[in-house]
């Protein structure tokens, strides 16, 4: 039995994690009942209707007892672990609180602790020899019901890899005889799944979609990147097309600002914006997310770049922060990557158009006068056409088109 001590017991509600989100899933425990915890410490990760988060703790001292399982969803503002911290001096001096993570509210009470073996806590994933995993690999992990310890780690820390994990599935049945495989398999919706079937729904049968298409030959385009690549100024950098479109599409909506707006029903006013918080719609292996660049329009093509790859990196690790998933003004969606040549895209809510990119081929096209193989490519804007009439959608495509064709043009808008 353990010696009685005096202490400070602190509750942890799970906390708003940003957009008045009402709940989350607990996808895994850090540390378990009896674990020294330090202030800012990782101790659990969430998953919400917009993002994978990882929760760091706003106290320092012992973890007393878990209230919810891994798996299990967790409403905001519900206890969710609790501490024995150490004595306060000094006239109650303020518990630190991490800004998007704070305690919405405290309970906290002066009791004797007795030993930690009395408490009652939830089933939890104890921390000791909890395989060490980013949250994607976690994830991924759960979706096909593989317990990571059954998986041989290589990372540099002992983690378990994606290329571990991979390996582990592709060498089939570790033990015992082989499962037949399922002739159904039922997978609950939640999380960002749910809210991107929600959105698409809401936005398909809320905003009179039209889309409109244009072959392009971005010919110079591609020899324009070629040509950056090798200079000193984006030595480092990882330049790609999207980052050309992009930076013609922050150009050509200067003179198309309904192409950047959006309908408030409930005031029945049209938002027109001035700035562009530029969403690049990306699949995950926990369904599509469309993080944006903040002030997109302020950024010079070698920024531009930077922030387009830095964005990719974040969004495949399952690192994206709230904040990158809200206000986005309008939207790339790029499935030239996976070899298809156009797509009637649906509206990201709140917003008035999103540009598809097709693959650029090398295709017979019309040059000087001859026939000449060229890099083409298929673009098609889909717009709400409450906001935007055919003429203005046209010309908004027309243009981005145009500054493909010769990037050069660019110049003249810097």
């Amino acid at each position: 039995m353990g010696a009685e001590r005096t202490g400070t017991v602190k509750t942890f509600l799970l906390p708003d994690l940003g957009e008045g989100l009402t709940e989350a899933e607990l996808l895994s425990w850090s540390v378990g009942v009896g674990d020294t915890v330090t202030l800012n410490q990782i101790i659990a990760e969430v998953e919400t209707a917009k993002a994978m988060v990882e929760l760091p703790s706003p106290y320092a001292g012992t973890v007393l007892a878990l209230h919810a399982a891994a798996g299990t969803t967790v409403d905001v503002g519900k206890p969710l672990i609790d501490f024995e911290v150490a004595e306060e001096t000094g006239g109650g001096e303020r518990v630190p609180v991490l800004v998007g993570y704070g305690v919405a509210e405290e309970a906290a009470t002066r009791r004797r602790v007795r030993s930690r073996q009395n408490h009652q806590v939830a089933p939890a994933e104890a921390s000791g020899g909890r395989p060490l995993a980013a949250p994607p690999v976690r994830f991924a992990a759960r979706r096909h019901g593989i317990d990571l310890a059954d998986v041989v780690p290589t990372g540099a820390r002992g983690e378990v890899t994606r290329v571990d994990l991979e390996r582990h599935l592709n060498s089939g049945s570790t033990a015992g005889e082989e499962v037949p495989e399922a002739r159904e398999v039922r997978t609950p919706v939640k999380g960002v799944r749910k809210h991107t079937a929600d959105a698409m729904v809401r936005s398909a049968f809320t905003a009179p979609h039209v889309t409109v298409f244009v072959d392009v030959d971005v010919t110079p385009t591609v020899e324009l990147i070629e040509h950056l690549r090798a200079s000193t100024h984006f030595a480092g950098v990882r330049l790609t097309p999207l980052a050309l479109v992009a930076k013609a599409l922050l150009v050509a909506v200067r003179s198309h600002p309904s192409l950047n707006s959006a309908w408030d029903e409930a005031a029945q006013e049209i938002v027109t914006k001035h700035y562009v918080n530029l969403g690049i719609a990306a699949a995950t292996p926990r369904g599509l997310m469309v993080p944006n660049i903040k002030d997109a329009h302020t950024l010079g093509l070698r920024d531009l770049a930077v922030a387009l790859s830095e964005l990719t990196s974040t969004t495949k690790e399952g690192k994206t922060p709230p904040a990158d998933l809200s206000d986005g003004t309008i939207t790339i969606t790029n499935i030239g990557v996976f070899g298809i040549d156009t797509g009637t895209p649906i509206l990201n809510p709140g917003e008035a158009a999103i540009l598809c990119v097709g693959a650029i081929r090398r295709r017979p096209w019309e040059y000087r006068g001859e026939v000449a193989l060229r890099s083409v490519t298929t673009l098609g804007l889909s717009f709400d056409h409450r906001l935007a009439d055919g003429e203005q959608g046209s010309k908004f495509l027309a243009d981005i088109a145009a500054i493909l064709a010769d990037p050069l043009t660019l110049i003249a808008f810097a």
